[in-house]
């Protein structure tokens, strides 16, 4: 439920028209009830969270639900920023979605009352697969379809927010027209989606993002070797598998 209020919120933000083939509540009922909307579900999410006995487990998700939000006025502060870094960007994903899945990865083990070793491990887990599928999502805004993912795309560069290959195509030094980049990086208009695209290409960033990814998904898998194997374990190995294949259509 927290996810989904952070896609309200989104939504409004990047104005977007669409979500999952369906229009977005901005695009349905407009800004004020869509903030009213995201608001609502943040609020009921943590009332939720408080039938739990243990007050560790409201704590977490009302940290992770804080450091989420925390993620998008960090990103929102460092729009066409190109002094943004790779590690400045790794923060921001991982405040904005890496933390939920790390949190829900991390009390479902905490619930089940595991060791503290299966708790961190999963913890882990979850921060990983996050993080690349934030990554993989990131590449989809400028290599996706909106056939395909059923979502407004191209909302990140509109916005000013600078993902993973924009980032690692500025750090490339191939003898590419980066001026012209940078130019293009900071107008707050349409972009020219075939010179970028042209661009991506030949700096190889879509692949390099997508290897860092898949890294990141190896490292994940990695982290599950410390929980004792049993079905839902392999159930969040498909879930890395997945991602994996995803991530290498796009490489």
């Amino acid at each position: 439920m927290v996810h989904v209020a952070t896609l309200v919120h989104d939504d409004i933000m990047d104005g977007a028209e669409l979500r999952r083939d369906q229009p977005t509540a901005n695009a349905k009922w407009g800004t004020s009830i869509s903030v009213l909307l995201g608001d609502c579900l943040f609020a009921h999410a943590l009332r939720l969270a408080t039938s739990f006995s243990n007050n560790a487990i409201c704590r977490r998700i009302a940290e992770a639900a804080s450091e989420v939000c925390s993620g998008e006025i960090v990103q929102t502060q460092r729009r066409y920023d190109l002094k943004l870094s790779t590690a400045d960007y790794y923060r921001i994903i991982e405040m904005k979605t890496a933390s939920l899945f790390s949190v829900a990865c991390e009390l479902g083990a905490f619930i089940s009352e595991a060791s503290p070793l299966v708790i961190g491990a999963l913890k882990n887990f979850g921060l990983k697969v996050g993080t690349a599928y934030q990554i993989y999502d990131d590449c989809l805004d400028l290599a996706g379809t909106e056939e395909e993912t059923g979502k407004t795309l191209g909302t990140d560069l509109r916005k000013g927010k600078f993902t993973l290959p924009v980032l690692l195509t500025l750090q490339n030094r191939q003898g590419l027209d980066l001026t012209r980049l940078r130019d293009l990086l900071l107008r707050e208009d349409r972009v020219d989606e075939e010179f970028l695209a042209d661009l991506l290409h030949r700096a190889g960033a879509l692949p390099a993002a997508a290897q860092i990814a898949r890294r990141m998904l190896g490292e994940a898998r990695q982290s599950l070797e410390a929980v004792p194997v049993n079905r839902y374990v392999n159930g969040l190995q498909a879930i890395a598998d997945h991602l994996i294949g995803l991530v290498d259509r796009l490489a």
